[in-house]
């Protein structure tokens, strides 16, 4: 080896396993951010009908009415 010849370093026994690991903590972060936004979804629907019932109204459950077809 000369002063003028230069190697390129060799990545580490481990580097697919990172590829791996990185996925994995994509995965979770997605999954993480999904349960984030459904939790938050749950709550403001729960905040809306205790706000209904603190006034007093009696008719806070949230009625389900089918589509019509024509």
């Amino acid at each position: 080896m000369t002063d003028g010849e230069r190697t390129t370093p060799e990545p580490p026994e481990d580097q697919g396993n990172r590829t791996v690991e990185n996925a994995v903590m994509l995965g979770f972060f997605v999954a993480l951010v999904a349960a984030g936004i459904w939790l938050l979804g749950t709550m403001a629907d729960i905040r809306k009908v205790q706000d209904c019932a603190a006034q007093g109204r009696r008719n806070c459950a949230t009625i389900e009415v089918p589509e019509r077809t024509r």
